[in-house]
């Protein structure tokens, strides 16, 4: 066998230059009993929890591959809900900070995500237009919702009733009753895409934002609710609000209050209040944020005397008499607009939390920064105060260029406001320079001074040790698109889009009213173009060097004489990238046609063409000493081939947006990449060896898995709703353990068989015969029995999988799992799980099994096994109970202590009640 070329895998290395992403919300969280002190936020895939008093990360929440869309806390203020852009959704514990639960459901995005007011359900809701209801203590889904007609943006429970609200962008609200599982009313008013509501004062009024300027006020009452004399009366309702309660299960009626007109003229991004629910933060696509109260009843109760006073005194002095009833409070006393408030960047996310009358507002920016302040809502005017800025760890805008220092130690992202140096160990800022907008930049031999290409045509140079700028020099008349450093360190070459390339040697001057000098630039030569100029590269022997010109053709020429070399043509739009590789042999070309090409230096030939992405390739870089190079473009992907062999080696996916800049460190075993999404990612070569065969083979499984989890929902025989379905989705962990099942019941058979032979050659002989050996499976698992081992590979199906690995075992296989799980009950072993298969199997294949003459006594003897179990296991879990509440009780008592806030609360209530029932006997 001959020797293969090997190469060695390039792994994700850290993410750096990130306070938040543009696609995720950000909330405050109580840690510790801390009260606004941190916030988390999602960067790129991963969750982000910050220090907001020390600026520094307190800790990360490790995401997969893709991107976080939505944080939801627990009301435990223990769990984190995150919601991601494949549809994902996972539980983290703050305290031991690895996630508990992972539930898979949704085809696309989650959009919506939120817990109940326990802590036990979650429900999400997707751009796929379904709603999931979780099970967070089982860690399984209970039910998907399937109504609306376009993506889900807020779902909510209520607290007085087992209901959930939910919006969406098809303009309805609906009402879900979570006892049967159907949606029981539907609010047909809006007119446009709604994109966000709230519940608020204990489940009686409901706002709800559109794509209009209105904010829309809704009184919600429950049908079992009495109504007290002296609550505040509302507008009358229309006739087709009456139609509309006649059609109502008796739950709930909704009726329109009316309208508050917002400031801003953008459409609703989100709404937030505290959690007393005394203010209303609201904010659009733009710099403003609205800030409302919400009075209370005693407040709304004064109002309402105040208006009909007023209205008394009013028709007094006309001399009519005034009807009470007539005279109802407006949407703009149940939603008040206080102040608005204006921050330095589009807002996409605010949350707020409310301490002794100060608002503490939290809003996370669109230039990946992060603005706290208070406002004083007792205040008159209620300006911002203690405003504080968070965002020294990354850019505010796009990082267009970055570069390795010489020794690979250090890292410079320059972006439209900065350069920032960066620790490429510790990838920690250490100095920020303010600079113009660069689109190029090089270290300077020594490594101590930086040289910028801006889009003005300056050319700027900074000292890194004091982050000053030490010159501005106006090289160009328009934007410096490239700079390459000489390979004798004597000088740069640089390219701009006036169609001139000009040379610059290193001068060192003294600097004014002292004795040291200064690094400078003396222009030596120009070379005039007949196009604009994107990129210049020189060759490493400093014979050559390369121009790529708008006219999508690169040319070559001789440094010395600047006379014309080479013309390389064949690309169909601009070269926006090239290199050449170390020993001078090789041009690459990267082009805006996704191609990159391969020429020959000794000829200009193209010794290969190569389609290597999916949209414009940006950057292209030969690793130092070698014949491969990386490849960086538009969509979102990195990766490396080999030049030699025109060989795709592998491909690296992080990135959610454009890649705009690459950087190949001097020795080849780092590479820097800079992205759309805001984010900085380094990557760090291994000495694993990586094989092309077996590379090409992930990459296969990669797209089998995502065409699996793009399949349709199962079908379930015998239901015929299309309103309710399974939470969960085919994937191929749930593929993987049905295979993993039908083999234990394969082996189980087989094992079981094995002994009940054995048991009748003992019979029939009368002798005690040698027990069979075991199978190796069974002593792998340490099972000593095919029953420990049946239910073992049971276990270890995930909870929020096993729905869907049962459903698509084959009916054979069934009839098997159903004598199995009935030889469990007998024995005990793991009621409640051996249950929810039962129960599952039965509800999917009733029609085969009530049809099926062997399964029949199985059946009929489970009906009763299982009702004993199930009964032995509830009065196991009461007796349980009331041991607890017994010592808790003892406890108490002996402590003179309360150990639940809840209880203290319940028990002033039951009180309270007592004292009104005696009050009115007396009456």
């Amino acid at each position: 066998m001959g020797i293969t070329k090997q190469y060695l895998r390039f792994q994700p290395g850290p993410i750096f230059g990130m306070v938040g992403s543009l696609k995720s919300n950000i909330v405050y969280l109580d840690i510790q009993g801390s009260h606004a002190k941190f916030c988390a936020v999602g960067a790129c895939e991963d969750v982000i929890v910050w220090d907001l008093k020390t600026h520094e990360k307190y800790l990360t929440l490790q995401g997969e591959k893709h991107e976080v869309t939505i944080i939801s806390r627990c009301p435990d203020n223990r769990h984190l809900a995150v919601g991601y852009n494949d549809g994902m959704v996972r539980v983290f514990s703050l305290i031991n900070r690895e996630c508990i639960c992972t539930f898979s459901g949704h085809k696309s995005a989650v959009t919506a995500l939120n817990y109940d007011h326990q802590g036990l359900q979650l429900v999400s809701g997707s751009k796929d237009t379904n709603v999931i209801v979780w099970d967070i203590v089982n860690e399984a889904g209970l039910y998907r919702l399937k109504g609306h007609k376009g993506q889900v943006t807020q779902a909510l429970f209520l607290k007085e009733k087992n209901v959930l609200v939910t919006s969406s962008k098809d303009t309805f609200i609906k009402f879900w009753d979570l006892d049967t599982q159907h949606c029981f009313k539907t609010l047909v008013n809006h007119r446009t895409e709604i994109y966000d509501f709230q519940v608020i004062k204990n489940g009686t009024r409901l706002i709800t934002g559109s794509a209009d300027s209105e904010l829309r006020v809704w009184e919600i009452k429950y049908a079992d609710k009495q109504v007290e004399d002296d609550e505040p009366p509302i507008e009358k309702k229309s006739k087709l609000e009456d139609e509309d309660k006649d059609d109502d299960l008796n739950i709930l009626t909704c009726v329109k209050l009316g309208s508050v007109i917002r400031q801003s003229r953008t459409h609703v991004v989100s709404m937030v209040t505290d959690k007393e629910e005394k203010v209303l933060l609201c904010h659009g696509n733009d710099k403003k944020v609205e800030m409302f109260s919400l009075p209370n009843e005693e407040d709304l109760k004064k109002r309402l005397s105040k208006k009909r006073k007023k209205a008394r005194l009013k028709k007094s002095e006309e001399g009519n008499k005034v009807d009470e009833d007539d005279v109802t409070l407006a949407a703009e006393d149940y939603v008040k607009n206080i102040t608005q408030v204006f921050l330095p960047a589009k807002v996409r996310s605010v949350d707020i939390y409310l301490d002794e009358g100060q608002v503490k507002m939290l809003a996370l920016l669109t230039n990946n920064s992060i603005e706290t302040s208070t406002l004083d809502v007792q205040e008159k005017g209620c300006q911002r105060k203690n405003i504080c800025s968070h965002g020294l760890p990354g850019h505010r805008t796009d990082v267009r260029t970055l570069c390795f220092s010489s020794d690979n130690t250090a890292i410079v992202t320059v972006s439209a406001e900065s350069a920032k140096l960066w620790n490429r160990s510790s990838v920690k800022c250490i100095r920020t320079m303010s600079c113009d907008y660069s689109l190029c930049s090089v270290f300077a031999p020594g490594d101590r001074h930086l040289i910028l290409g801006t889009k003005a045509g300056k050319l700027q140079i900074f000292d890194i040790a004091s982050g000053e700028l030490l010159e501005d020099i106006e090289a160009h008349d328009s934007t410096i698109y490239s700079i390459a450093l000489s390979p004798d360190k004597r000088g740069i070459l640089t390219g701009s889009s006036d169609k001139t390339v000009k040379f610059w040697n290193f001068e060192l001057v003294n600097q004014e009213g002292s004795s040291s000098k200064r690094l400078t630039l003396q222009h030596s030569r120009t070379l005039k173009m007949e196009e604009e100029v994107m990129c210049v590269k020189y060759s490493p022997d400093n014979r050559l060097f390369a121009v790529s010109l708008l006219d999508n053709t690169v040319k070559v020429f001789f440094v010395d004489t600047l006379k014309f070399f080479l013309s390389l043509y064949g690309h169909k739009l601009p070269v926006l990238s090239l290199d050449i590789s170390t020993d001078g042999t090789l041009l690459i070309s990267g082009s805006a046609d996704r191609n990159i090409k391969i020429w020959g230096l000794d000829f200009g030939d193209c010794h290969k063409s190569i389609f290597a992405h999916d949209d414009s390739i940006m950057c292209v870089q030969f690793v130092p000493n070698t014949h491969l190079f990386f490849s960086g473009a538009k969509d979102k992907k990195l990766k490396q081939w080999d030049a030699d062999s025109f060989q795709h080696i592998l491909t690296l996916e992080g990135h959610h947006a454009e890649i705009w800049a690459m950087a190949v460190s001097y020795r080849g075993n780092f590479v820097a990449t800079a992205s759309h999404d805001k984010s900085l990612r380094l990557w760090e070569r291994t000495q694993e060896p990586l094989i092309l065969e077996e590379e090409r083979e992930m990459e296969r499984e990669k797209e089998f898995d995502e065409q699996v989890g793009q399949s349709g929902e199962p079908v379930v025989a015998g239901e015929a709703t299309t309103e309710v379905g399974l939470a969960g989705k085919k994937s191929i962990e749930t593929v993987k353990a049905a295979e993993k099942l039908m083999e234990a019941l394969e082996l189980y058979k087989e094992e079981t068989a094995k002994l009940e032979e054995h048991q009748l050659e003992c019979n029939r002989t009368g002798k005690k015969l040698p027990v069979p050996a075991l199978h190796p499976m069974l002593i792998a698992f340490n099972c000593d029995s095919p029953n420990q081992y049946m239910i073992d590979n049971i276990k270890k199906i995930k909870s929020s999988e096993l729905e869907e690995s049962l459903l698509v075992l084959p009916f054979p296989y069934v009839s098997d799992l159903l004598q199995v799980l009935d030889k469990f009950l007998t024995l005990g072993w793991e009621t409640e799980l051996v249950c929810r298969c039962l129960l599952f199997l039965l509800r999917v294949h009733q029609g085969q099994i009530t049809s099926n003459q062997i399964l029949l006594p199985v059946v009929d003897r489970l009906r009763s096994v299982t009702s004993n179990r199930v009964n032995k296991l509830r009065d196991q879990i009461g007796f349980n109970m009331a041991g607890l509440q017994f010592l808790k009780c003892r406890l108490e008592d002996r402590d003179q202590i309360q150990f639940f806030a809840d209880a203290t609360t319940t028990r002033r209530k039951k009180k309270k009640k007592a004292d009104k029932v005696v009050l009115a006997i007396k009456t």
